[in-house]
């Protein structure tokens, strides 16, 4: 079928830490979508942070009220890319309902942190595009994204952080319209 040896999802799950079969593993699990939940839950304790960074990844598709904790826990995983894709997916709204995407008291604080203070670059930019969403209501998101945009060693960071804070093009066009 799929040219692996075992296709139960914990065996697809294991699957994405392999280089030769990652694709097509991700592929299948996003396929099986809620049947294969809990398998991607469960691997984003695996050993592998490869394996957990496409766990991370297949839940930005596949999140769901009761998977959202555990990606939240994941911005804080030693592995930087594990934490960019946790990022990613609690910034990214295009595949989730307003039910269960994150609101600012579950991930506005662990983002700031991050966008001050993660050692990756990569991570910080990623965690300004989370704070980013938080812009318009939160004087703290303002606040750490000009701060990020005016200092972050990162030229990336400077130039992401600019576009969601006040002034900048990703703030502009997000502006709440007021009524009148």
């Amino acid at each position: 079928m799929l040219g692996f040896a075992r296709t139960d999802n914990e065996a697809l799950v294991s699957c994405l830490g392999d280089p030769q079969r990652a694709v097509p593993a991700y592929r299948e699990l996003l396929r099986r979508a809620e049947g294969a939940l809990g398998a991607v839950r469960a691997g984003l304790d695996h050993d592998d942070p490869a394996v957990r960074e496409g766990c991370c990844r297949l839940l930005d598709h596949l999140v769901d009220t009761e998977s959202m904790g555990r990606l939240i826990a994941m911005a804080d995983d030693p592995d930087a890319r594990v934490r960019i894709a946790a990022f990613h997916a609690l910034a990214c709204d295009r595949c989730k309902t307003d039910t269960c995407a994150p609101g600012p008291d579950r991930v506005l604080e662990p983002a700031l942190h991050h966008l001050a203070l993660d050692p990756d670059p990569r991570a910080r930019a990623m965690a300004a595009e989370l704070v980013g969403k938080f812009v318009h209501s939160d004087a703290r998101a303002a606040a750490a994204l000009a701060a990020s945009h005016a200092h972050d060693p990162s030229p990336a960071v400077r130039k992401k952080a600019g576009w969601f804070a006040p002034g900048g093009s990703i703030h502009e066009r997000t502006r709440p319209r007021e009524r009148g």
